[in-house]
């Protein structure tokens, strides 16, 4: 029987050398982790989420990734080393 798979996805923990901020609403967020998500048509998508620079609890608020090739890397790795995880599975048991 055929199975439908929407999307896979992963979180990446983003390397302090790696890591940027950004403002929403008004408070400032660093971005440390990276989710990424494997579309039924093979491309990549990519969100980022943080904790408030001030401390304290900050709502779970995605960012855009930027366009830097060191966090495309980044992403490209995860999704590699997530793939061979994937099919080396050695199923529920």
């Amino acid at each position: 029987m055929p199975v439908d798979v929407a999307a896979l996805a992963l979180n990446v923990p983003v390397p302090a050398e790696l890591q940027w901020t950004d403002i929403r609403r008004g408070e400032e967020y660093v971005l440390q982790s990276i989710t990424v998500r494997l579309l039924p048509d093979g491309s990549l998508a990519a969100k980022a989420y943080g904790r408030p620079v001030a401390g304290g609890r900050g709502g779970y608020v995605s960012f855009a990734v930027p366009d830097r090739p060191e966090l495309h890397a980044l992403i490209e790795a995860a999704a590699d080393a997530a793939a061979a995880r994937w099919a080396a599975h050695t199923g529920l048991g």
